[in-house]
């Protein structure tokens, strides 16, 4: 397995709505692409509390109800401000890996009947394109090597474990389906064995 590079740019303080928080920003080569690390450290702990996010544009900054990203990403940031410590790494890797452009050809494909799966299929595309690597490398270079992960995404709790990051435990973050999303919930639970109760 080959080590992906990764640098740490830039970081400072960062007060949010769920309180404060050390944003960091690390560039990955050799794409030069930028992602985001929002910590807030505790020391002596043994597994730290890790959301591993991937950028969703429509769902993070526009407030979409086409998925559930936003709300994850908010009750993320809420449960490690409980905890007063943990992590949360925002992947720069826009609709599951397929950029921006494509997601939202994939969205005009949903309007004609596709689900999630079925439209990046058909743009050529696997379901889903995502590489968690980075994520490892970031968790490494911070000295963290095991985590509580909150996910319902198997795959990521596999591919984190394959890169070197021990799973402590695994903590559901399921949000509520509303009319909108139950049939992209309910696609990934059947199509991409996402642990999903409420679909």
């Amino acid at each position: 397995m080959k080590q992906i590079q990764v640098i740490k740019a830039a970081s400072s303080k960062l007060p949010t709505r769920y309180g404060q928080f050390e944003l960091i920003i690390y560039h990955s080569l050799p794409d030069g692409a930028e992602h985001a690390v929002l910590l807030k450290e505790k020391k002596g702990q043994k597994a730290t509390l890790a959301r591993i996010h991937s950028q969703c544009l429509t769902g993070d900054t526009f407030f979409s109800l086409k998925c559930d990203c936003g709300g994850q990403l908010a009750e993320s940031m809420k449960k490690i401000q409980q905890a007063k410590a943990g992590i949360i790494i925002y992947l720069n890797q826009e609709g599951r890996g397929i950029g921006l452009t494509s997601k939202v050809k994939a969205y005009k494909l949903q309007e004609h009947g596709l689900d999630t799966v079925e439209a990046n299929e058909t743009l050529g595309f696997a379901p889903d394109e995502r590489d968690y690597q980075v994520a490892a490398e970031i968790l490494l270079d911070l000295k963290i090597k095991e985590v509580t992960l909150l996910t319902n995404n198997p795959d990521k709790e596999r591919q984190l474990a394959h890169y070197g990051i021990k799973i402590k435990n695994t903590i559901p973050l399921e949000i509520h389906p509303t009319q909108v999303n139950v049939s992209y919930l309910a696609t990934k639970k059947k199509k991409m064995g996402h642990r999903l109760r409420l679909v």
